[in-house]
């Protein structure tokens, strides 16, 4: 997903006039009319960035959607956290696991 807000270069609380202002600073700058080495894609960019961050329906939208996109990057990073803590977790060594067998054999002949 495209972070529209980045691509205008103004925050997420940016209002509609300080958008178009970006926008227009932006176009001027990266037009291939004025700008020989500027590249058509980011043109392109900017019209589509803008097109939706103009529109108060279609940024509700896009905000909802970007919020619920980070609310799943932050619950996959916390479960990579969670896996890499498990892989950092001593494992028992073979001392420990042969006490641990000769403790389990002593139970059961004592069991019997």
């Amino acid at each position: 997903m495209r972070d529209y807000y980045k691509i205008l270069e103004v925050p997420p609380t940016a209002t509609t006039a300080e958008i178009k202002r970006s926008y227009h600073r932006l176009a001027r700058l990266h037009h291939p009319d004025l700008n020989k080495q500027a590249k058509d894609t980011l043109i392109k960019r900017l019209n589509e960035a803008y097109a939706v961050l103009s529109d108060p329906v279609k940024r509700a939208a896009y905000d909802a959607q970007r919020a619920d996109e980070q609310q799943r990057a932050a619950a996959r990073a916390a479960a990579r956290r969670q896996q890499e803590q498990a892989k950092r977790e001593p494992e028992m060594t073979w001392v420990e696991g042969m006490v641990g067998f000769v403790k389990e054999l002593k139970k059961g002949l004592k069991d019997e």
